[in-house]
């Protein structure tokens, strides 16, 4: 056995680490490019991940084998393929079921980020360092024989939320003010302003746009203290776009938790477009702030984040 110089895992002597599963701090741009590629050509098509419907037999996909959600920017990846079923599995998780993945069935990535220690080489002292995964999972619809098939247990994310109780049930929910002209969140008062529900077009739209401010809200000092959200310099400034893009995912996966199927928010060409120059221009934006979406979804809903599921701890290859 030997041990890496920069991790204390070890591995056995004349085996490499396939990079396109395992990467490097060093090289996690390659992953965030990756990922932001596949989004964008999506959004070069006309279809924005954060705002497809929702309608499927289960809204939130996760593994088969662990029966645990997936998170952050996985959620859009996997959503985006547009099959029936929200069950997802590794090639060798497949074989582990007695099936197999049919032929030229394609596969979708999915990434997740996981802490090691390191021992720093000035210092001496042990760190926390981060380390991007990075392996691919297929649809259950994309496999055959499949046996002994674990059965769907219901997670906090699986079952669909009254629209209104999500609001009501937040955490520490900042003051919700109706009746004024337009929706907005005041960080310096801590208060959600909101038109009244009856100038909405439908109470999806009413919805969507009252979680869209509470994601905002909730990256509030006295909540999850985003930089994003206390340290903006206000519209076009960099931490603006990405909180902007926070509370749009954070909105997006809270009407799928509630079963909002109708899609609420702009899609015009200048609005991809906008998003289309933000993404060339910060390959890490998609993936950070769809993290810190879940986040703040998660906080709403009274959920505690996990970044590191424990499907995702043996990655597996396609």
């Amino acid at each position: 056995m030997k041990t890496s110089k920069n991790s204390r895992t070890t591995t056995p002597e004349g085996t490499q680490p396939k990079p396109e599963l395992t990467v490097p701090d060093s090289k996690r741009g390659s992953v965030y490019e990756q990922i932001t590629e596949r989004i964008i050509a999506m959004l070069e098509k006309g279809s924005i991940p954060w705002q497809k419907n929702w309608k499927t037999q289960s809204s939130w996909p996760c593994n088969l084998v662990s029966k645990r959600p997936y998170q952050g920017i996985n959620v859009f990846l996997l959503h985006a393929m547009s099959y029936e079923s929200p069950f997802w599995l590794t090639y060798r998780q497949a074989q582990e079921l007695g099936g197999n993945v049919r032929k030229g069935e394609k596969a979708c990535p999915v990434i997740f980020c996981k802490r090691f220690e390191v021992v720093n080489e000035k210092t001496e002292e042990v760190e926390r360092v981060p380390m991007l995964r990075f392996y691919y999972v297929f649809n259950t619809s994309q496999c055959e024989g499949l046996k002994n098939i674990p059965a769907p247990v219901e997670s906090p994310l699986s079952a669909p939320t009254k629209p209104d109780e999500i609001v009501a049930f937040m955490p520490n929910r900042p003051e919700i003010k109706h009746g004024l002209r337009a929706a907005f969140y005041s960080p310096k008062e801590d208060i959600v302003g909101m038109p009244d529900k009856a100038r909405f077009d439908s109470e999806a739209a009413y919805y969507g746009t009252l979680y869209h401010e509470l994601c905002h809200a909730s990256g509030h000092p006295s909540r999850l203290n985003r930089p994003t959200l206390t340290e903006s310099q206000g519209f076009g400034s960099d931490p603006y776009s990405k909180e902007e893009l926070i509370a749009e995912m954070g909105a997006a996966f809270l009407c799928g938790q509630a079963g909002i199927v109708e899609s609420t928010v702009e899609n015009s060409a200048a609005y991809i477009q906008g998003w289309l120059r933000k993404l060339h221009e910060d390959k890490k934006l998609l993936v950070q702030a769809a993290s810190q979406a879940q986040k703040a979804a998660n906080f709403i809903l009274g959920i505690q984040h996990e970044e590191a599921p424990t499907e995702q701890k043996e990655p597996a290859t396609a």
